[in-house]
């Protein structure tokens, strides 16, 4: 099941401003704190120079820039984040897409090389691996999506024919051609499983229960028509509620 959602609706479930899980996976590992707070150090070391060396007066404004660059190691992950986002936001259209998990398999990747010397004077190269996760998720028209995440504890209660939802974006008004998809909920689980997480999770649970308390109500049999189903129309039908924000 694809829906296709208002342009309102898609930059509600993908923010413009990181998010607090999103700033915590740009945060990243110490050694990523330590690389920023390099940088924090070197543009505050910069302008002191400048300003004792040379004698020069920077005046409020390159002080005001100062003060923010030595203070990069904290609002960095914002920034890059923010920026995922807005490439994100990009897209024109998105869509709800509510499937099934056809497969899944583990897999390592090669993050990175490492050279070092052991106690005997020899060169060795340690390789920095990780362990990820491949889901395969798809629906009766044979649209299938492979995402790649870090394998994580959770992921073991991931079985094959599980319902599976997410959001999908395009630059084709139909969505016939996928370009990105996002985080992939599982409901029976309260699973999610991302390597990024793009969405606001609260906001994505309600547009789902939202479509299908609609769905279920449309597909409800009347009383007072026993009439055969007459078909549905081609148009494509967007999905909103003006009275949920």
């Amino acid at each position: 099941m694809l829906v296709p959602l208002t342009r309102e609706k898609f930059e509600q479930l993908v923010p413009l401003i990181a998010t607090g899980s999103q700033y915590k996976y740009y945060w990243g590992k110490f050694s990523d704190f330590l690389q920023r707070l390099l940088i924090s150090v070197v543009i505050a070391a910069v302008i002191l120079l400048l300003k004792v060396i040379f004698r020069l007066n920077l005046g409020p404004i390159v002080f005001c820039f100062g003060l923010i660059g030595a203070f990069y190691w904290l609002w960095g992950p914002v920034l890059w984040a923010s920026l995922r986002n807005v490439k994100c936001r990009r897209y024109k259209y998105g869509g709800f897409f509510r499937g099934r998990v056809l497969d899944w398999w583990i897999t390592e990747e090669l993050l990175g090389k490492q050279e070092t010397v052991n106690n005997r004077g020899d060169l060795v190269i340690v390789e920095n691996r990780e362990k990820r996760l491949n889901l395969e998720v798809g629906d009766e028209t044979g649209f299938t999506a492979l995402l790649k995440a870090p394998l994580k504890v959770s992921h073991k209660m991931l079985n094959r024919g599980q319902v599976a939802e997410m959001l999908v974006m395009s630059n084709y008004s139909d969505l016939g051609r996928i370009e990105q998809i996002t985080d992939i909920y599982i409901p029976s689980r309260n699973l999610w499983v991302s390597d990024y997480p793009f969405l606001r999770h609260e906001y994505f649970n309600e547009v789902s229960r939202r479509i299908t308390d609609d769905r279920g109500n449309r597909e409800r049999p009347r009383d007072r028509d026993r009439r055969p189903p007459q078909p549905r129309s081609r148009e494509i039908e967007y999905y909103d509620d003006e009275e949920w924000e």
